[in-house]
């Protein structure tokens, strides 16, 4: 007898080849958008600016994002999830050399301009992308894998490239950088098996309304947290010298922060299908006590690298948290809630970037640290009292 309901076999096992080459092609393009914050001293000397007006490189870059991800994601409804990821990634390539090449700094905002229009589509698209990899039950773990090449930009390629750029030259790490996204589309051309765009099932009005109500929750509290984040993570390497930390020294702090991301993710893979609330509250709640620390340390150095630890180490664990549940969320279809999220995140990145910028130049980085963890707070609250939207127990 035909069992009507086959059990879906996509286990994590089987989809490992194709989970880690989107896993390094998240590892490109996070160490392509953030690159900016490791070298923001040498970028604003090298073009001549100040340094909170190279921070607005990351500001634009970010609401390029926010304002491109869900009209080009519903643009290309239609067109091959793989071609469209490779090419996304080619513009990547073109984005770093432009970058890597630019006398002035209206071109490098030019370059940036057009890395967000390929951030606007890949994130989008990889994070459902990753869903449609595994059963609907491994989603979790799935994003949280392919995420970890994201936090290994943090990791490896934000400060590698940063010790690069300190050592010989912030261009250099551009070119680099660009050269590594053009090797990356081969090895996506090569390895990632293609997946097909599924028709929604139909839902009944209430159920739906109901599901995109939950989904604007996740997709505005996962703004709030980005704006938090980035309000101070933004002009994390001019709080470390202004902490004493030396210049050369900014690289290999920010390789061990990063690597203190892992534990973060390695968080949320291990309880995203489990216990998904007390997860987002635990580290939501740990990022805005360590922010008020870090205010509160500064200029002391250890109590600076301790606090930015602690607090870098939690964040680690939101990308996936959200991703995962704005799936969940079923507001619409894998593709709509990863655009939506990466639009939410996007502008979070750059209003942050931007508020930042604002603080530090008046009231200075204890200020900033403080508003950041304000900020963070009010998206505790939203989490305290959104059950719906951030469940005990995972629905998928």
């Amino acid at each position: 007898m035909t069992d009507p309901h086959p059990r879906d076999d996509r286990t994590i096992g089987r989809a490992v080849g194709g989970i880690v080459v989107l896993g390094s092609a998240n590892f490109i393009a996070i160490t392509t958008e953030i690159l900016p914050v490791g070298l923001l001293p040498q970028l604003a000397g090298g073009v001549g600016v100040s340094e909170s007006t190279a921070g607005l490189l990351v500001t634009v870059y970010a609401f390029v994002v926010a304002a491109a991800a869900v009209p080009l994601t519903l643009a290309t409804r239609g067109v091959p999830r793989k071609p469209l990821l490779m090419g996304a990634l080619a513009t990547y390539a073109v984005s770093n050399v432009l970058v890597a090449t630019a006398p002035s700094f209206a071109l490098l905002a030019v370059g940036r301009v057009l890395g967000g229009l390929a951030h606007a589509i890949f994130f989008s698209i990889s994070i459902a992308y990753a869903s449609r990899l595994v059963a609907p039950r491994f989603a979790g773990r799935a994003l949280s894998l392919v995420t970890a090449g994201a936090t290994l930009g943090f990791v490896l390629g934000v400060p590698l490239s940063t010790s690069l750029g300190t050592a010989v030259g912030w261009r250099w790490s551009f070119a680099v950088l660009a050269a590594w996204c053009a090797a990356t589309v081969v090895l996506v051309a090569a390895l990632l098996p293609p997946v097909t765009v599924e028709r929604r099932p139909r839902r009944d009005r209430d159920d739906s309304r109901r599901g995109r109500a939950r989904l604007g929750v996740v997709v505005t509290t996962n703004g709030l947290l980005f704006c938090g984040q980035y309000t101070a993570y933004t002009y994390i390497s001019v709080i470390l010298l202004a902490s004493g930390v030396s210049e050369g020294a900014v690289g290999p702090v920010l390789l061990v922060f990063g690597a203190l991301g892992l534990i973060g993710l390695w968080a949320a893979a291990r309880f995203l299908d489990r216990s998904p609330r007390a997860l987002i509250l635990g580290v939501t709640g740990t990022i805005a006590a360590a922010l008020v620390a870090l205010a509160l340390a500064i200029p002391s150095t250890a109590g600076v690298v301790v606090a930015a630890g602690v607090w870098l180490a939690a964040f680690g664990a939101i990308p996936s948290t959200f991703q995962v549940a704005a799936l969940r969320a079923a507001g619409g279809s894998a593709d709509v809630a990863g655009a939506f999220v990466n639009a939410t995140a996007n502008f979070g990145i750059g209003s942050g970037a931007a508020l930042g910028a604002v603080v530090v130049a008046g009231a200075g980085y204890v200020a900033v640290a403080f508003t950041a963890a304000g900020i963070v707070g009010v998206g505790l609250l939203v989490i305290l009292a959104s059950r719906r939207a951030f469940p005990s127990r995972p629905e998928l």
